[in-house]
């Protein structure tokens, strides 16, 4: 994941750790020789903003977004001969006006497809900070994280426990996907249970014996949280 960070001091460009004390308790429970946390890249460059795949910013600073905005679709706009994209970028600029977000506008995949590509901000998942949230950056992350539509799986054995971003809605095939290729190709079928029965069984095993454990196919809507075991024909 990509995210944009506006006006928070606390973070810098680069990589940072999404720190997740789930990991942790895995890692004790499998005798794990490490954690692997997920990696986040920070882009605190506002030329690069547009490649994020969301917007992490002090509350106070949400207008600051929005002039940016407001900005580019009146630039857009005095340069534009199309007539749908004008329509659009007419009800961007309206909704802008009002102070609001255009990531709150529901739009047809038509419409996404005139914007692809566009400089514009708030077009992405915005989470706005609040002064509390500023004095912890580990829990701000992981609230940007989720609001710009990622959750987290999990794998442990001897070697890891490694924790694993993908969309929310992605399949237990897409998980497959995000660990390595080949899983995902000799995908069988997932073993899943939740880390809260996981945590609460103390162990693989007791999860089996207690039936919560459960057999999932490809199509499964993986869920925050899932401890899975994969199950392939190689």
């Amino acid at each position: 994941m990509k995210l944009g960070v506006v006006k928070i001091d606390a973070f810098s460009q680069g990589k940072a750790n999404l720190v997740d004390n789930r990991v942790k308790t895995l890692k004790q429970m499998f005798n794990s020789a490490k954690e692997v946390y997920i990696q986040i890249e920070v882009i605190t460059d506002e030329a690069k903003l547009i490649e994020a795949d969301g917007i992490l910013c002090p509350a106070a600073a949400k207008l600051d977004l929005i002039v940016t905005d407001m900005e580019f679709v009146e630039t857009r706009l005095s340069r534009c001969t199309d007539e749908t994209e004008k329509k659009l970028l007419g009800r961007f600029k309206e909704h802008l006006d009002k102070e609001g977000l255009l990531n709150e506008l529901t739009l047809s995949d038509a419409e996404k497809n005139l914007i692809a590509g566009g400089s514009l901000l708030t077009i992405r998942p915005v989470c706005l900070a609040g002064d509390q949230d500023l004095e912890n950056k580990d829990a701000l992350l992981f609230k940007a994280y989720y609001q710009s539509g990622f959750i987290s799986f999990f794998t442990a054995g001897d070697k890891d426990s490694h924790a694993w971003s993908i969309k929310k809605g992605a399949t237990a095939w897409d998980a497959a996907g995000a660990i390595h290729t080949d899983i995902q190709r000799g995908f069988i079928r997932a073993e899943v249970i939740s880390y809260q029965d996981l945590s609460g069984d103390g162990s693989l095993s007791k999860a089996r014996a207690n039936n919560h454990l459960r057999l999932e196919m490809k199509e499964y809507v993986v869920q925050d949280g899932d401890y899975l075991v994969i199950r392939t024909n190689k």
